[in-house]
């Protein structure tokens, strides 16, 4: 990376809604503040299986709360979340893991894509409420997000390889050797030293950190 350009990594899965705003807003900053932004495609289950957390959907406040809280977000932070009641369910209920490792699948061949197809991803999962599990749906987003059509197939092949389930299970591990215990889990290397933040709500602390001007979430 260029001269006094901070490295800052971004450990999410797209089940998570919080990931999302992160993304984006991380998306936002790359082209305003010193940053190199790494996407890092991880696996939620596999953080809160190694730490012990539970979803916050297992304690009905907490649930309750975070609805709200998604519709208050997802507005500020211009980002098209549409929350509804099953959500707590879905977000429970749905693996995210063929979806993680065709991410990854995708980072180990053509990492340029990786942000769109993350996007597209999210948004039928969080926008349009549809699944992301099965492998058509998953070809779905990858159409979306401009792959094409050979790509996606060789991508679909690579996630039952061990390369692709083994580079999924590195990245979350590395993750958590950070320190992570839940996601969005966002790291920036300064000073020598990895700063971890968890949320999406500490990237104008993040900033600071680095030195780097808060603009609100949608910077324009």
């Amino acid at each position: 990376s260029e001269m006094g350009r901070t490295l800052v990594e971004l450990f999410y899965d797209v089940v998570s809604p919080y990931s999302w705003l992160g993304f984006e807003v991380l998306c936002r900053y790359q082209h305003i503040w010193n940053i190199d932004l790494r996407l890092r495609p991880a696996f939620l289950g596999g953080i809160m299986q190694a730490t012990g957390n539970k979803p916050p959907a297992l304690l009905p406040k907490r649930g309750e709360y975070m609805l709200k809280d998604m519709k208050r977000m997802a507005k500020y932070y211009q980002v098209p979340v549409k929350t509804s009641e099953d959500d707590l369910q879905r977000m429970l209920s749905s693996s995210t893991l063929g979806a993680m490792r065709f991410i990854t699948a995708l980072d180990m061949t053509q990492p340029r894509y990786v942000e769109p197809l993350s996007r597209e991803f999210w948004i039928r999962f969080w926008s349009q409420h549809e699944d992301i599990s099965q492998p058509e749906n998953i070809m779905t987003v990858a159409k979306k997000a401009g792959l094409s059509s050979e790509l996606t197939q060789k991508l679909l092949e690579m996630i039952s390889t061990p390369a692709v389930k083994n580079r999924l299970r590195e990245t979350t591990e590395e993750a958590l050797k950070y320190g992570a215990f839940g996601m969005p889990a966002v790291v920036a290397h300064f000073n020598g030293e990895p700063h971890l933040f968890f949320g999406s709500d500490r990237l104008e602390l993040l900033g600071s950190i680095i030195g780097e001007k808060w603009l609100g979430p949608v910077p324009s």
